[in-house]
């Protein structure tokens, strides 16, 4: 199948790795020329380097950290400057940090709301008016199967980001007449550094290790496996692309059939 991805722009935030990373190399992979965002410069850079020599294709490191503020509108406007416009867009944050509900005070609350429920907001406000100048302009968030099946010790992350698939799901309403589509990805457990992380927190609380606790995390799929960041990328290269120009507003499943819910 022909993506129909070639020579376009893209914008992918929280991309130094894990499935951020992923994306943007799929992308690249179809031609895509792409823009990659992480805290980490030094990281960044590395990563940009290995996406275009293993694409063909120069990656543009920017920068930046989404729970300040001002930095989204930085972003774009770097990003438009370089590619010269802008088609694609993938907010993806760090998720934020595990426990229960009474371990977190308003201080942690907000810095949490910051980074995963207003980055999206800014970063897609800031680009609105250059995805309006293209035609096959697509919105990409990331969230998680949490939302529609809470992870235990995740009261942030369910909470939060089940707010920004209500964002997507409005914004798709929204301004579907201006051209641009909105869906969302929520993957279920795929061996990022982001897991890695949890799973370690896990097994700290549990007196076990890790990879006792990723087996058991396993389990909760039919296939008895996490996912692959790769696999995540497939499905989210197709979404942003035009051979899905009539699908907007989806909030889809990659995840291995972790969530047991029918809808």
């Amino acid at each position: 199948m022909d993506l129909q991805l070639t020579d376009k722009r893209a914008l992918v935030t929280g991309a130094s790795r894990g499935l951020g990373y992923a994306t943007a190399l799929g992308l690249a992979h179809e031609g895509v020329r792409v823009a990659i965002n992480s805290r980490d410069a030094d990281k960044l850079s590395g990563s940009a380097a290995k996406i275009s020599s293993e694409s063909g294709l120069e990656a543009l490191p920017v920068p930046g950290d989404l729970s300040d503020p001002a930095t989204a509108e930085d972003l774009i406007r770097k990003t438009v400057d370089s590619l010269g416009g802008l088609d694609l867009l993938v907010t993806n944050a760090g998720g934020p940090p595990a426990g229960k509900f009474e371990s977190f005070d308003d201080d942690t609350w907000q810095k949490a709301i910051d980074l995963t429920l207003l980055s999206h907001v800014r970063l897609i406000r800031a680009a609105l008016p250059h995805l309006r100048e293209s035609s096959a302009a697509s919105v990409l968030t990331i969230t998680s199967y949490s939302v529609k099946q809470p992870i235990p010790n995740l009261v942030l992350s369910n909470s939060i980001r089940a707010a920004t698939v209500g964002l997507t799901k409005t914004l798709a309403l929204e301004l579907g007449s201006d051209g641009i589509r909105f869906n969302s990805i929520l993957p279920g457990w795929t061996k990022t550094d982001r897991v890695i992380e949890l799973m370690t927190n896990r097994a700290e609380t549990n007196n076990t290790t890790v990879e006792e606790e990723t087996r058991k995390q396993s389990e909760d799929s039919p296939l008895k496996r996490m996912g692959k960041p790769e696999e995540f990328a497939n499905a989210a290269v197709f979404l942003l692309s035009p051979a899905a120009s009539y699908i907007t507003g989806v909030m889809l499943n990659v995840d291995g059939g972790m969530y047991k819910g029918t809808f």
